[in-house]
């Protein structure tokens, strides 16, 4: 995660490598220079009781490499299953370019660009889930 650029809101608090960080009262900008640093916005973060979905769940495993919970090696397969499986159903060109942006960025050990493209679905998803098989 080198060169990661963090901008924080006021109080906003992050995870990283396993410690929580809070911003004072002024936004700010922090750099992330260290290379595969674990880290994870808590405001982005999804929790065990609300992974119900396939989306939610894949970003759920991106989650836990973010957090240093999972190694990459262990969910890289998972990762690549589950945006496969992901892309047998959504089948549109903006969430199959997601889709494939989420997919490189795995092989590219990049989970914090993993997790951006597969939650730019998650409302998508939910308004499929909400009109139920047809």
């Amino acid at each position: 995660m080198s060169g990661l650029v963090l901008k924080l809101g006021p109080h906003e608090r992050v995870l990283i490598n396993g410690a929580v960080v809070e911003n004072g009262d002024r936004r700010s900008r922090l750099a992330i220079m260290t290379p595969n640093a674990h880290i994870l916005r808590l405001r982005d973060a999804i929790h065990p009781e609300e992974v119900n979905t396939p989306v939610r769940r894949i970003c759920y495993i991106a989650q836990l490499v973010l957090s240093g919970d999972v190694t990459a090696k262990d969910a890289q397969l998972q990762l690549l299953r589950g945006i496969e499986q992901l892309s047998q159903v959504l089948t549109d060109p903006d969430s199959r370019l997601q889709l494939t942006l989420a997919s490189k960025a795995v092989l590219e050990d990049q989970h914090y660009q993993t997790l951006k493209c597969l939650r730019s679905l998650l409302a998508r998803e939910e308004r499929l889930m909400a009109v139920g098989p047809t």
